[in-house]
C-alpha cells in the first residue's frame, strides 16, 4: 500500500516528535526522590543542571529550619515530602566533638596510666552507662515540606533512657530512614524498626534487643529496603546479625549470625548494600576484617577476609562492578576492592596478590575511615577523615592523585557528593570545599554555614538539603529568599 503524501508528512512528523521526546527523556534530570542514604542508587551523584556550587549562610539559601535535638541521619526525600529524625532530651545531651581522636580525657588518661584496653572498655562502658541512665531521650521522626521546609508533623517514636552509650561524635539518631514512596521506615539500631504512613500515622513496630557495641559507640547503621523486605545490619560485641523483615507487617523472615567475623572485635557501622548485578541479586555487608554477601533467604554467597577491623563505610556498586571498603590508616589493612558477579566461598586473596577470577583490583592501603567513596565519571575519590583527598581510576584501581585538600580542612565524616563536573566535601566545621575533577588536585572554592556537621547531605532536583547540627539547610541556586530560622 502506498501512502498520499499528507500522510506521508504526518508519519514523519509523528516519527521526528517521537525521536525529540526519547531524547528529552533521556537528558531530563533525576526525579526529586531521594528515598534513602547515599541516593537512589547508593551513589550520591546529581545529574540537574541547576544544582548550586557556591553557598553561604545568606547566599542561595532557599530556606533554612531548626531541628530540635541532636541527630546525624541524612534527610530523605519523596515528593514534597521530607523526612529525618532526631533525638531530644529535656536534660543536656553530650555534644560532639571535632576529629576522630580518644573519645575523652578519661579514656586516654587510663592507656597512659597502662590499663589494658580490655579493661579501659569495661569501665569506660560502665562510666557511660552511668551517664545514660541519668538522661531521658525522645525519639523523633519530622516531615517537612520540601517546598518551605514547614514542619508539617513530628511523632515520637520512642521516649526512654538510652539502652547503650555513644560515642563523642555519635548520636541516638544517626541511623537514616528509607522509604518506597507510601511507607517511611525509622530504624534506631538499639531499640527496633518502626512504619509511618506519609500522614504520620504508625503502622507497626518492630522491637529489638539493645545490645553493647565495641567501646560503647553507639549505632549508626542504616536500613535497606529491596522490594518487599527491609534489611537490617546490626554487628555488636554481643549477638551481631543480618536480618530481613517484611515491610508490610515489621515481621521478622529470617535472621543469621555474624559473631566471630573480626579477631579483635564484633562491632560494625556500615549498612548493607542491595547488588542487583546481571546474575542475581545479592545483599553485601561489611563487617569486622571480613566481608560477606548474602543471597535474600540469607545464604551466604561469598566472604572476602582482609577487609578493616572498623567498618564504617557502606558498599556500593556501579553495574557489574562492586565496591568495598573500610578502615583507619594506620591500622592494616584499610582496603579497597572491586568485585565482579558470580564469586563464590571464601576469594580472600592471598598474601601480595591484588586480584583474582572475582576481584577486579584491591589495595590494601586506599580505603577509608568514615566516608564513603563517591564515584564519578570513571573515577573513585576517597576522603580521608584529616582532610586528605585521593583519586583512583574505577576501573584499574591506579591512582591519579593524593592531596591534602587545605589549610584548615582537617576533620571530615560527611561522605562526598558529585556533580556538574565538580566533588563537595563537607568538613565537620560546615565548610564545603569543592573541588576539581582533573587529573591533578584543584581546589575551587569553599562554601561556609559555620556550624557543625557530619551528615551526608541528600540531592533533590536542583536543590541541595544539608544537615547541620542544628539546621537543616535548603540550598538552591534559582531564587534564594534568604535563610529563614
Amino acid at each position: 500500500m502506498r501512502l498520499c503524501p499528507s500522510t506521508t508528512r504526518v508519519v514523519a512528523i509523528l516519527a521526528f516528535s517521537l525521536l525529540i521526546i526519547a531524547s528529552l527523556a533521556r537528558a531530563a534530570p533525576q526525579e526529586p526522590n531521594w528515598p534513602r542514604f547515599l541516593g537512589p542508587a547508593g551513589i550520591p551523584v546529581g545529574d540537574h543542571p541547576d544544582l548550586p556550587d557556591t553557598w553561604s549562610r545568606t547566599e542561595n539559601v532557599e530556606w533554612s529550619v531548626e531541628i530540635p535535638g541532636m541527630g546525624w541521619s541524612s534527610p530523605i526525600v519523596w515528593g514534597n515530602k521530607v523526612f529525618l529524625t532526631t533525638a531530644t532530651s529535656d536534660q543536656p545531651m553530650k555534644q560532639p566533638s571535632f576529629g576522630v581522636d580518644f573519645s575523652n580525657d578519661y579514656i586516654a588518661e587510663l592507656l597512659d596510666q597502662g590499663v589494658e584496653m580490655d579493661e579501659v572498655m569495661r569501665l569506660s562502658e560502665e562510666r557511660d552507662t552511668e551517664l545514660a541512665d541519668a538522661i531521658v531521650i525522645h525519639l523523633m521522626l519530622y516531615c517537612l515540606d520540601l517546598e518551605s521546609g514547614e514542619i508539617l508533623w513530628e511523632r515520637e517514636v520512642h521516649q526512654g533512657n538510652p539502652p547503650v552509650g555513644r560515642h563523642r561524635k555519635n548520636s541516638f539518631a544517626s541511623e537514616t530512614p528509607v522509604t518506597d514512596g507510601e511507607v517511611v521506615y525509622v530504624y534506631f539500631a538499639h531499640r527496633g524498626l518502626y512504619a509511618y504512613d506519609f500522614d504520620g500515622n504508625q503502622l507497626w513496630t518492630s522491637p529489638l534487643s539493645p545490645y553493647q557495641v565495641y567501646f560503647d559507640f553507639g549505632g549508626g547503621t542504616s536500613p535497606a529496603l529491596h522490594e518487599d523486605r527491609i534489611y537490617i545490619l546490626n554487628d555488636n560485641e554481643e549477638a551481631g546479625f543480618v536480618a530481613a523483615f517484611d515491610k508490610r507487617t515489621g515481621k521478622e523472615i529470617w535472621r543469621r549470625s555474624r559473631i566471630g567475623l573480626g579477631e579483635r572485635r564484633n562491632s560494625g557501622w556500615s549498612s548493607p548494600f542491595v547488588w542487583e548485578n546481571s546474575l542475581r541479586t545479592e545483599l553485601v555487608t561489611m563487617g569486622p576484617e571480613t566481608a560477606i554477601s548474602y543471597d535474600l533467604e540469607g545464604n551466604e554467597l561469598w566472604r572476602m577476609k582482609k577487609m578493616s577491623f572498623m567498618p564504617i563505610p557502606t558498599p556500593f556498586a556501579a553495574g557489574d562492578v562492586l565496591y568495598l571498603t573500610a578502615g583507619p590508616p594506620g591500622a592494616g589493612s584499610w582496603p579497597i576492592a572491586a568485585i565482579t558477579p558470580g564469586a563464590a566461598g571464601d576469594i580472600t586473596l592471598g598474601d601480595g596478590a591484588t586480584s583474582s577470577e572475582h576481584v577486579v583490583w584491591y589495595d590494601e592501603r586506599a580505603g577509608t575511615y568514615l566516608s564513603t567513596p563517591v564515584l564519578y565519571e570513571g573515577h573513585l575519590y576517597v576522603l580521608q577523615d584529616k582532610g586528605i583527598i585521593a583519586k583512583y581510576d574505577a576501573d584499574t584501581g591506579e591512582r591519579v592523585y593524593r592531596s591534602r585538600i587545605g589549610p584548615g580542612a582537617s576533620a571530615f565524616t560527611a561522605s562526598p557528593w558529585a556533580y556538574k563536573g565538580m566533588i563537595f566535601c563537607l568538613s565537620e566545621d560546615g565548610n564545603t570545599y569543592v573541588l576539581g575533577t582533573g587529573d591533578e588536585f584543584e581546589l575551587i572554592g569553599v562554601n561556609e554555614l559555620g556550624e557543625f556537621a557530619q551528615a551526608t547531605p541528600a540531592l533533590v532536583g536542583d536543590r541541595l538539603l544539608l544537615r547541620t547540627q542544628r539546621h537543616l539547610w535548603s540550598i538552591r541556586a534559582s531564587e534564594a529568599t534568604g535563610a529563614r530560622d
